[in-house]
């Protein structure tokens, strides 16, 4: 088996700077729209949704926001985020699973991996599997709402950008690249704080196209509602989407 198919808690910490220091994920990411955007999908094609499932849900960043609306729990790999969630925000019910086979136990009205945690799965099979792990936790009418790369990010050259953080500011220089063959867009970064210290990570997400993220769905048993670019345009542009579907309750995994 290929590396980029192995997706564990200690492989994705040891690639990405912000899995090994939460708090840096926290400030760096403050200012992120998904939980609202997740919102109003959900408000626009299911008002009536009570309940919430987060897989992927990291530190608990947006399902804290969300929770302001629904009855939420949320799921993820590592337990180094579970744990810090646990102690940023402690009326969070936050569990470690693995979204390709944890079982619940239970339904949801809504169902939703952010933060392109799906791309974390490399394999053909891995993604049936998560396809199958959010089947397994809907009921008829439940709402999918997945935020994932549907295109590669690619630069000829480092692209630099400075970042404002609780640790101080720090100067980030990135760098794409992009295997057609197993469709990984991986992207490099250094980061050089103003304390002098510097770090590097290397992180590789797996990009599906609309029509592959329509197929892992119809398979599972969902019907697409609708996908839409980050920005909320109905038409796709940029890499990054949101992917709604709705259960139709003829697939059990």
């Amino acid at each position: 088996m290929s590396s980029l198919n192995i997706v564990t808690a200690e492989h994705l910490e040891a690639s990405n700077l912000f899995y090994r220091n939460p708090s840096l994920y926290d400030s760096v990411q403050s200012d992120s729209d998904s939980a609202h955007i997740c919102q109003t999908l959900i408000s626009r094609h299911s008002p009536s949704a009570r309940t919430l499932l987060d897989f992927g849900c990291g530190t608990g960043r947006d399902l804290e926001l969300l929770a302001v609306s629904f009855e939420c729990v949320g799921v993820d790999l590592q337990p180094a985020l579970v744990e810090y969630s646990r102690r940023a925000r402690p009326e969070l019910d936050v569990r470690v699973g693995d979204m390709r086979i944890v079982r619940l136990g239970h339904t949801a009205d809504s169902v939703v991996c952010l933060g392109n945690s799906l791309a974390y799965v490399h394999d053909n099979q891995g993604i049936q599997s998560a396809f199958g792990t959010f089947a397994a936790h809907a009921h008829s009418g439940t709402l999918l709402v997945l935020c994932s790369p549907v295109a590669p990010i690619e630069s000829l050259s480092p692209q630099q950008a400075r970042v404002e953080t609780r640790l101080g500011a720090a100067k980030v220089t990135i760098t794409y690249e992009w295997d057609l063959r197993t469709q990984i867009n991986t992207m490099r970064r250094h980061w050089a704080f103003a304390s002098g210290e510097e770090a590097q990570d290397v992180i590789r997400r797996r990009v599906l196209g609309p029509r592959e993220l329509e197929l892992y769905a119809t398979l599972s048993g969902f019907d697409i509602v609708e996908i839409t670019s980050e920005s909320g345009a109905t038409t796709l542009m940029g890499p990054g989407a949101y992917t709604v579907a709705r259960y139709r309750g003829s697939v059990r995994t």
